[in-house]
């Protein structure tokens, strides 16, 4: 084989690669495919309005955030999943630091999203928040009582605390941003306030916390916001407010429900779209209505129950540290006695 003829061989094949690669993408293109923590109902209406929006197709799996993390572990290279939405920072980081997620950096999502509530290897980003503040009975507690996590753990509340166990990463969470913000002794002497404190064993559900104040069977407790949302929205007349804890210091304990582009993704371009679609206006909107939960994105207005809860200051911790101070926030729990 001559040169000339070498070279128009080497041409041919790499336009036929071409032309594959590129009937590849179209086909790839016409879906996304999402591994999801959140339950149908809360994904759907959204994955709907961008299939209509963009025309992209988004195939889905729910399950319990833990399954889906193994599955992905297990799956690698081969995995069909181009997106992972779960809930809580915590499990987000959890795969991030399994090498599960690829950075995923773009001007829409730095401008949609604030900076505390994305990861900053931008392995993942958080699409709606909840905050995780008190909650009080309205016959028994005045709020002029209230103030911060800490004040819950002064002798006045003895007997008439209820909280969350331990063992939920919601409560992790929290007790990992008391250790970021007030460091490692003092957050023990909060917990130990807290325990010393309960009115009852932890509560296995938020929910749990709030029947057992309309009960009678304590005051305060700590709760996620859309919580307390789904039950006013059901008994507008329940004899229960929120508090916004923390307002003259840190601010109140935010989490996230978020996304990430899984690493072995096959459609890379449609997650990212997806991810870009769901910090946009529209998505947030949605976010906001399904469920109770504050916009990611701060711009967007509030759905009307949420908004009749009021404005707070967030705690502007980067919500990695949900996940780094983690297994340090469940050791200290388990040698306070915090079941």
């Amino acid at each position: 084989m001559n040169n000339k003829t070498w070279v128009s061989s080497v041409i041919m094949l790499s336009v036929v690669w071409v032309s594959s690669m590129s009937a590849v993408q179209a086909a790839s293109d016409e879906s996304v495919t999402v591994y999801s923590s959140r339950e149908e109902h809360l994904i759907k209406p959204l994955f709907q309005a961008f299939t209509q929006d963009t025309g992209v197709k988004v195939k889905y799996l729910t399950g319990q955030d833990g399954s889906l993390i193994e599955r992905l572990k297990l799956e690698g290279v081969n995995t069909p999943a181009d997106m992972f939405m779960t809930v809580d920072a915590g499990n987000l980081w959890y795969a991030g630091s399994q090498d599960l997620f690829q950075s995923v950096k773009t001007d829409t999502i730095k401008n949609n999203i604030p900076a505390h509530l994305r990861d900053p290897q931008g392995l993942w980003t958080g699409l709606s928040v909840r905050a995780r503040t008190i909650v009080y009975s309205t016959d028994r507690v005045k709020p002029s009582e209230l103030s911060t996590y800490a004040d819950l753990a002064l002798p006045k509340w003895k007997n008439r605390l209820c909280l969350r166990t331990s063992k939920k990463i919601y409560t992790k969470s929290l007790t990992a941003s008391v250790i970021y913000n007030q460091g490692k002794d003092k957050a023990g002497d909060i917990i130990s306030g807290w325990v010393n404190n309960l009115a009852a064993t932890p509560n296995a559900k938020d929910s749990h916390v709030m029947n057992a104040i309309l009960a009678g069977q304590c005051d305060v407790g700590l709760v996620n916001t859309y919580y307390y949302g789904r039950l006013i929205e059901k008994n507008p007349d329940s004899a229960l407010k929120l508090f916004w804890a923390n307002q003259k210091t840190t601010g109140v304990h935010v989490n996230i429900s978020g996304a990430g582009v899984t690493k072995h993704a096959s459609n890379v371009a449609g997650a990212i779209r997806l991810l870009e679609w769901l910090s946009s206006d529209k998505a947030q909107a949605i976010y906001g209505a399904l469920n109770k939960e504050y916009p990611a994105n701060p711009n967007i207005a509030l759905d009307e129950v949420v908004s009749a809860w009021g404005l707070f200051k967030q705690d502007k911790m980067n919500l990695s540290q949900a996940g780094v101070l983690q297994a340090e926030a469940v050791k200290l729990m388990q040698i306070k006695g915090y079941r």
